[in-house]
C-alpha cells in the first residue's frame, strides 16, 4: 500500500483563516458597491451624500478601488493574512466614517456598519488587534464629531450617540474575542479528532497489510473495498488498484459468502481459487449490527491448519516412537535371532526351514515399519529453498537410475520452461520423488527392460505455480482403492508396509503443496505434486 503520513500537529489539520478574510472580502465588495450604486443613481435612501456630495463620490470610489486593491492582495497572496485584516478594517473605518461625515454624522447610523467590521477582524486575527479596531473606530466616530461642532457642519451635536456607539464597538470587539476563543477550541478539538481517526485508519491498514491472515471486505452488492497482501497471496492473484466484485474476482469464494448469508450456520468448506491454487478455509464475519453493510472476511492457508495439526501428531508420534524402540524392537531383535539360528541348525527340516523364513521376512517389514515411524517423528523443520528444478531434477534422476541399475529409457526428466522454479525444502522434496519412484517399481510386475517412469514439471500459467508429475506404465490403482493410498498401513503388496506414500504425503503437506494420484487414460498411475506461485513475500519461510 501507498506510505502515509501520520500527522502530529493538530495546526495542520485546522483550516486557513484565509477562507475568513475571502468572506470579509466579498462583505467589503458588496457594500462599496451598494455605497456607489445608491449614490450615483439616486436610490434611496436620499440621506447618503446629502450634506457633502462631492466627498461622498471621491470616498465611494476610492473605497471600492480599495478593497478591489484588497482583493487582489488576497490573491497574490504578497502579505500575511493579519496585514490583510489590518488593512481591510483601518480602510474600513476610514471609508465608512468619511461617508458618514458626507451623508449627515453620527445619526445617519451608518457608524454602526463597523460593528461588522470590527467583529469580523477580530474572529480573522483572533484576539491580537479587537480593542486596537474598537478603539480606532471609537476615535474616529469621535473626530467626526468634534470636526463637526467646530466647523459647525451640523445644527447640532451628538456626543451621546458618539459615545455609546463607541461603547458598542468595545462590547462587539469583546464578544467576538470571547467567540473567538470558544471557536478556535472547538476548531482545534474537532481537527484533533480528525486527525486521531486518519491516523488509526492509517494504522489498521498499516496492520491489515501486513497481517499474514488473508483480509477481504466485501460490500453488501458484493463489491470487494480491501483485500490484502496476503489474501492476494493466497488466493494467487496479481495486484491492482481497480476494485472488481467477488463473484468475477473469486466465483469459488462467492459462492461459499452466498451460502453463509443465506444461512449464518453454515460451515464454510475447504476451497480452491483456481484448478492449481492453494487449499484455503474461509471465515466470515458480518459488518453492522442493525443491517449488514458488508462482510469481513478471513482467509487461512489450509496447509498451514493441517502442518500444526501435523506438528501436534509428531510430537505425540515421538513419544510414541520411544515407546516402540524400547518395547517392540528389542522383543523383535531376539525373535529374529532365534529365528536365524534356528535357520542354521543342522537339525531344522526343509519344512521347518520355510517358517524360519517366514520370521525373518514378517521381522524385517516390521522394523521397516519401525524405522519408518521413527523417521518421520525425527523429522526436521521445514526448510524452504528456491528450486530450479530442471538440473535438480536431473540430477536426482541420475542418482536414482545408479542406484536401481536402470536404464536412461527407463527414468526421463521434461521441464518446460526450463528456469522453472519452486518453493520447497529440496531434502523432504526428494524423500516424496524417490518414494514415489520407489512405489512404481515395487508395483511393476513385468520385466524391468519395460518399466518407463516419467517425471514432467511445469508452471501453470494462470496462477505462476509449479507443479511435478511422476508417471508410470504400471497396472494403475483401482478406482475403490485410490482414496485409501495415502492412509498408514494400507497397502496392496505383500511385503510392503503401508507407510510410503502416507509419509510423502504428510511430507507434502509440511512443504505446503498438494499430492493427488490421477489415473493415466492409457493405463499406469500419476502423482501430481503442486506449488504455490512465488511472490514478493513468502510468509512464514
Amino acid at each position: 500500500m501507498p506510505a502515509s503520513r501520520i500527522i502530529n500537529n493538530p495546526a495542520e489539520g485546522l483550516k486557513h483563516p484565509r477562507d475568513l478574510l475571502r468572506l470579509f472580502f466579498s462583505y467589503h465588495l458588496f457594500l462599496a458597491f451598494i455605497f456607489g450604486i445608491l449614490f450615483h443613481f439616486d436610490l434611496p435612501p436620499e440621506i447618503l451624500g446629502s450634506q457633502d456630495p462631492k466627498l461622498y463620490a471621491i470616498v465611494s470610489l476610492a473605497y471600492l478601488v480599495l478593497v478591489l486593491t484588497s482583493g487582489m492582495l488576497i490573491a497574490l497572496k504578497t502579505l500575511s493574512y493579519e496585514r490583510q485584516t489590518d488593512f481591510a478594517v483601518f480602510v474600513d473605518i476610514a471609508a465608512i466614517t468619511l461617508l458618514m461625515h458626507a451623508s449627515g454624522g453620527v445619526n445617519t447610523g451608518l457608524g454602526m456598519l463597523l460593528l461588522v467590521s470590527i467583529a469580523a477582524g477580530s474572529l480573522t486575527i483572533r484576539r491580537h488587534a479587537a480593542l486596537l479596531f474598537a478603539a480606532t473606530a471609537s476615535l474616529a466616530i469621535l473626530a467626526e464629531q468634534v470636526f463637526s461642532h467646530l466647523y459647525h457642519s451640523f445644527p447640532t451635536t451628538a456626543y451621546t450617540q458618539a459615545g455609546l456607539l463607541g461603547a458598542s464597538f468595545f462590547a462587539m470587539a469583546w464578544l467576538a474575542d470571547v467567540l473567538s476563543s470558544r471557536l478556535l477550541e472547538t476548531e482545534k478539538l474537532a481537527s484533533q479528532q480528525e486527525l486521531d481517526l486518519a491516523n488509526l485508519a492509517q494504522l489498521n491498514e498499516y496492520i491489515i497489510q501486513h497481517m499474514q491472515t488473508g483480509i477481504i471486505i466485501a460490500d453488501e452488492n458484493g463489491q470487494i473495498r480491501l483485500e490484502n497482501e496476503a489474501a492476494l497471496n493466497l488466493l494467487g492473484q496479481p495486484e491492482t488498484e481497480e476494485q472488481a466484485s467477488l463473484d468475477q474476482a473469486y466465483p469459488a469464494l462467492s459462492s461459499q459468502l452466498e451460502q453463509w448469508t443465506r444461512n449464518p450456520e453454515y460451515e464454510p468448506q475447504i476451497f480452491r481459487s483456481s484448478e492449481a491454487g492453494r487449499d484455503l478455509q474461509a471465515n466470515f464475519i458480518p459488518l453492522g449490527s442493525d443491517e449488514q453493510i458488508g462482510t469481513l472476511i478471513f482467509l487461512k492457508d489450509y496447509a498451514l491448519v493441517t502442518e500444526q495439526l501435523q506438528q501436534m501428531k509428531l510430537a505425540s508420534l515421538g513419544r510414541l516412537s520411544a515407546s516402540i524402540a524400547h518395547e517392540i524392537r528389542n522383543p523383535l531383535g531376539a525373535i529374529s535371532h532365534a529365528g536365524q539360528l534356528l535357520e542354521e541348525s543342522p537339525q531344522i527340516g526343509s519344512g521347518d526351514k520355510r517358517l524360519t523364513e517366514i520370521i525373518r521376512n514378517n521381522s524385517q517389514r516390521v522394523n521397516a515399519i519401525i524405522e519408518n515411524v521413527l523417521q518421520l517423528s525425527r523429522r526436521d523443520r521445514t526448510q524452504f529453498q528456491k528450486i530450479e528444478l530442471k538440473p535438480w531434477l536431473k540430477n536426482l534422476a541420475t542418482e536414482f537410475r545408479q542406484n536401481k541399475n536402470l536404464d536412461p529409457g527407463n527414468l526421463t526428466v521434461q521441464t518446460t520452461p526450463k528456469n522453472t522454479l519452486i518453493l520447497a525444502d529440496p531434502s523432504q522434496l526428494r524423500q516424496v520423488l524417490i518414494c514415489l519412484l520407489e512405489n512404481a517399481i515395487n508395483h511393476f510386475h513385468q520385466d524391468k527392460c519395460k518399466l518407463l517412469l516419467q517425471i514432467n514439471s511445469g508452471i501453470f500459467p494462470e496462477s505462476g505455480g509449479g507443479y511435478i508429475d511422476v508417471i508410470d506404465n504400471g497396472p494403475g490403482i483401482k478406482s475403490g482403492i485410490a482414496r485409501q493410498i495415502f492412509e498408514p498401513f494400507f497397502t496392496t503388496h505383500t511385503t510392503g508396509t503401508g507407510l510410503g506414500l502416507y509419509i510423502a504425503k504428510e511430507l507434502s503437506e509440511s512443504n505446503r503443496v498438494r499430492l493427488e494420484y490421477t489415473p493415466v487414460p492409457t493405463g499406469g498411475s500419476c502423482f501430481h505434486i503442486s506449488f504455490s506461485g512465488l511472490r514478493k513475500k513468502v510468509f512464514n519461510e
